[in-house]
């Protein structure tokens, strides 16, 4: 197994996908993560930024999954070890 890498756009999409799945729209995820605006969180969307590792796992807990199941690596799959 290679050094894993992770595919910013699939992630986003994933980020959307979890968030639609728990009905959680960009603006209640920004509220949470007590950012003013939900700007940080369109970019995690379209895959332009990922979150930094306190909110990834703050993002985690909101999404009823763990930091690994909102990761997407290159080539397709969540992370795993």
């Amino acid at each position: 197994m290679g050094y894993p890498s992770i595919d910013m756009v699939a992630t986003g999409k994933r980020i959307h996908e979890l968030m639609k799945a728990n009905n959680l729209s960009a603006k209640a995820v920004a509220d949470f993560m007590g950012f003013r605006a939900p700007q940080a969180v369109y970019k995690w969307q379209r895959g332009e930024t990922l979150p930094s590792l306190d909110n990834m796992y703050a993002l985690s807990l909101l999404l009823h999954t763990n930091m690994e199941g909102i990761l997407v690596l290159v080539g397709g799959g969540v992370f795993m070890l």
